[in-house]
């Protein structure tokens, strides 16, 4: 289409309302100006009221309806803001497919006032940010928190949750959940059959063909339908291999980023798991499925992050207990040691800027953040809150506790991308590419080949807000 100019990615967010997504990205567009805020004027602010929140304006929230399930919303965080906006009526949503349900509302003009904004299907917030969508959460940063006036709600938080919702230098996305990721296992079925954790490949994969020749269960399995699942190990492992700035200089859509060779051998190991040790069928299996699989000692082991244990209360057996393990050490010469994790704030939640209330929208995060509702949080659905001291003095379950205590063990060697919630179309590619590595469909070179390309078109595409950390 020459002579054409460039469709920009709120054009893309216009389209969707009205096309299907393909159709989307092969249509042509005029670029759009930016969203305007919204015109919902604040209520006056005070030491009581400090974001300007009118008391009786209605709030509609949307909760992803994943690994935590949105009980802890109806439960916890919508009664304690309506202890303060008892008037205030609470319109309450929970989806699992966040980008068909809610894009179109952006496209429209009339999007809800908070959004957890998570699962395979959330919104590309790299976009969502370049096209003026989403509110400068930095007054909510600012505000005395919740609990204390003399603490600012910024001083509550893991530092992590700025960093990673920092969007061209303003505050969009409050992670919610520190999301500890590693590979999990029943520490029952453990015991039961002598294993024991491995702390090196050649140790992980001496134990894949233990399981597999003794014949009761697969050795591995990943949510076949959803390949990121499986993408984050190998990501975590080419980290350990050649450390912390191969993730950075994939962030940062570095020359040669995808292709350097720690993640090309990262992509060798994991597509020998695939080839020999996968549970029959994994491709066509879900993570709910593969995770249920595990839970029934179909399976042994599985990549995850802390939402595991919570999502799958409902199949879990009396006694399984959940454990969870690092990447093990690819060579005696890896940069980053044994017990390296990948860690971030996660469970994003969003406040749109075009939304009809926007000061409840912050001011319902900051109910959220205040330290009993995170504890409770933390508690009811067993995971780790990005407020500090949220979970002193809570009951942790086996699969939370094994979490933390990797976590304190790793230490400073930690590691994390953004390049996910940066590029949207990058992640497509990463899903699709994955999913072929672990079936047989392309070779580790062709992987690292395909992503690069996909990396340097992103690059090269001047319509595209490029990030850098």
């Amino acid at each position: 289409m020459a002579n054409t100019p460039h469709i920009t990615r709120r054009g893309l967010l216009r389209a969707a309302a009205l096309v299907p997504v393909a159709g989307a990205l092969a249509a042509c567009a005029t670029p759009q100006t930016q969203a305007p805020a919204s015109s919902a004027a604040p209520a006056a602010t005070s030491a009581a009221n400090p974001l300007g929140v009118d008391a009786k304006k209605p709030l509609e929230v949307w909760i992803f309806d994943g690994g935590f399930g949105n009980a802890y919303a109806t439960d916890i965080h919508q009664p304690l803001f309506k202890t303060k906006y008892p008037d205030a009526e609470i319109k309450h949503n929970v989806t699992k497919e966040i980008t068909k349900v809610l894009q179109p509302r952006f496209a429209g003009g009339n999007p809800p006032d908070v959004i957890d904004n998570s699962g395979a299907n959330a919104m590309d917030m790299g976009a969502l940010a370049q096209d003026g969508q989403l509110q400068d959460l930095a007054p909510l940063l600012d505000a005395p928190s919740w609990d204390d006036p003399n603490v600012k709600v910024k001083d509550t938080l893991d530092p992590a949750v700025v960093e990673f919702g920092t969007y061209d230098g303003k505050f969009h996305v409050l992670g919610y959940v520190n999301y500890i990721h590693g590979i999990w296992y029943s520490q029952k079925t453990f015991r039961d059959n002598g294993w024991t954790v491995p702390k090196t490949w050649d140790e992980f994969l001496a134990l894949c063909e233990t399981i597999k020749k003794a014949g009761k269960m697969a050795p591995f399995t990943y949510a076949g339908k959803h390949p990121q699942y499986l993408y984050e190990p190998l990501l975590t492992m080419a980290a350990k291999i050649g450390g912390n700035e191969v993730l950075v200089n994939i962030d940062n859509l570095e020359d040669g980023a995808w292709s350097a060779e720690p993640v090309r051998q990262a992509a060798e190991a994991w597509a020998e798991v695939g080839a020999k040790y996968l549970m029959q069928g994994t491709a066509g299996l879900d993570h709910v499925q593969t995770q249920t699989a595990q839970n029934k000692n179909e399976v042994a082991m599985l990549p995850c992050g802390s939402w595991l244990e919570n999502e799958q209360k409902t199949t879990t057996p009396e006694g399984f207990e959940y454990g969870m393990f690092p990447i093990p050490d690819f060579t005696g010469s890896d940069k980053m040691p044994y017990g390296t994790l990948h860690t971030q704030p996660g469970e994003s939640f969003i406040v749109p800027s075009r939304g009809a209330n926007p000061q409840g929208g912050m001011e319902y995060l900051r109910a959220m953040l205040s330290k009993k509702a995170a504890g409770d949080f933390s508690e009811l659905v067993s995971t780790v809150s990005v407020v500090k001291g949220a979970g002193e003095g809570r009951d942790l379950s086996p699969g939370a506790k094994s979490a933390t205590e990797a976590l304190a063990a790793a230490g400073a060697n930690t590691v994390y991308y953004r390049w996910r919630s940066w590029y949207g179309q990058l992640h497509d590619e990463a899903v699709a590419a994955t999913g072929q590595l672990m079936t047989g469909g392309v070779t580790p070179e062709k992987y690292v080949e395909r992503l690069q390309k996909k990396a340097d078109e992103l690059k090269a595409d001047s319509a595209i807000k490029k990030y850098k950390r």
